[in-house]
Formats: structure tokens, sequence, C-alpha cells
């Protein structure tokens, strides 16, 4: 339970309790330590916040983050436990799925970058790695000024298992 009114600032409690994650083996070297977004859900804190405890951890030797991927436990240099999908190959997968569900139709814009931006905890570079993957892939159209927006179904990939 976080003290929102104590001395101790929040980031440094939220990075105490991931420490602590750390110490009992929840948390293994080379996995990846909750995003920012995750942070900002879990412990309903701020994004500035969240990044701060990222920083926190770093600082204490806890974390490294790889630009991109995220942040994982451990070291710099420590092998990550499993391969990782980058965080804008995730980024484009969850709006992959809410094409498919029928959240963003065709011809209809998905969510801007400060959106995206906000909704993950990433920086605008990594947004438009995901939206390039997606336009690449046939998902969506990008029209300079205005946005990305959805292509018509028989512009989608052939996905596997459909």
């Amino acid at each position: 339970m976080l003290d929102r009114g104590g001395r101790v600032p929040l980031y440094v409690q939220v990075a105490d309790l991931l420490r602590d994650r750390i110490e009992r083996g929840e948390l293994k070297a080379g996995e990846p330590v909750p995003s920012e977004a995750a942070l900002q859900k879990d412990y309903l804190i701020a994004q500035t916040t969240a990044r701060r405890v990222a920083r926190e951890l770093r600082a204490r030797g806890l974390v490294f983050t790889v630009s991109g991927e995220g942040t994982f436990v451990g070291r710099p240099g420590t092998p990550r436990a499993f391969v990782h999908m980058p965080i804008y190959r995730r980024i484009a997968a969850d709006i992959v799925e809410r094409i498919e569900r029928g959240d963003i139709a065709p011809n209809r814009a998905i969510p801007g970058e400060r959106v995206l931006m906000r909704r993950y905890g990433v920086a605008k570079v990594t947004v438009r790695q995901a939206v390039a993957y997606l336009r690449e892939h046939g998902w969506v159209v990008t029209v300079p000024y205005q946005g990305s927006y959805v292509t018509t179904p028989e512009k989608w990939p052939i996905r596997s298992g459909s």
C-alpha cells in the first residue's frame, strides 16, 4: 500500500516494491519489469512518476533499459530470459487486435501519437515504429498531417490461424 501523503516520494515507494519482488525472485534476471503504462495502471501513478521508478531502479543497479524494448532485471549485458518482442511490435499487435475485433473500423483513424504515447508509456519514436509496422503490413494507410487510417479488410495480411 502506497503512502500518498507521506514523506517518501511515490516513485521511491514503487521502486521499493519492485525491489522486493526482485529479491523474492518474482522478477528474475533478464525478465522485463512492468512497463510505465502498467505501473501507472497498477499503482495509480502519473506517467512522470512511472518514469522516475525505472530511473530509480537503474540508479540502484537493479535493472537496465534497452531502447525500444523495455527495462529488464539485472545489470546491462544480462541475457534476457526469453526472446522479447520489441515494444513497438506489441503496440502494433494490440492495435491489430482492436481492428480485428471491430473496435477500430476500416477507414477510421487509429489513435494519434500522443494518445498512444500516453497509453503505452513510450516515446514518440516507438509509436512511429509501431505505425510504420502497421503501414508496411497493410493494416493502415497514413495521410500526412491527418493521421493513420485502417485499410479495408481485403488489404489486411493473411494471419496464421485465421
